[in-house]
């Protein structure tokens, strides 16, 4: 089982679009609840999602995840359901950590513990908790936890 990560291109739009909401669901049960959620469609333009790189990842030839960031955060980071704990999110990330030029920062929702221990795995530490509107549904408080990764080297 290889993981391939590789640019976004327009043609995985109809995949990120599935795995985004078939995984937003997963994120959002044991935190702020379900009548917060909404379509990738109907949130990547507000939340920036092509703002900064954008990276799918690639089982088999497959798309099962994807991850966006700039140089200073992680904004996006979504698994298809079907490939959860099979290092679909550590490869991704581990992508972006090795290119990045400095500290990285991202925010986790309070409850979505499998995230958190994935982002903790590859070095990330809490800094700190805000509670505040849900990105992409801002109708809704949500609490989160800011997460910091700073390169070796620093």
């Amino acid at each position: 089982m290889t993981i391939a990560i590789r640019r976004y291109a327009d043609s995985d739009w109809t995949e990120i679009c599935r795995i985004h909401d078939a995984a937003r669901l997963d994120e959002l049960r044991p935190t702020v609840g379900l009548e917060a959620f909404l379509k990738l469609e109907s949130t990547y333009e507000n939340e920036e999602l092509f703002a900064g790189e954008v990276w799918v990842a690639e089982l088999d030839g497959d798309v099962v995840g994807f991850i966006a960031h700039n140089d200073e955060e992680i904004t996006w980071t979504y698994v298809d359901p079907q490939h959860y704990r099979q290092g679909v999110a550590s490869a991704m990330l581990r992508h972006v950590l090795d290119r990045a030029k400095g500290p990285m920062e991202l925010e986790v929702l309070d409850g979505n513990e499998h995230a958190r221990a994935a982002y903790e795995s590859v070095g990330f530490v809490w800094t700190g908790t805000t509670t505040g509107k849900l990105a992409g549904n801002e109708s809704f408080q949500a609490t989160g936890h800011t997460l910091r990764w700073t390169p070796p080297e620093l």
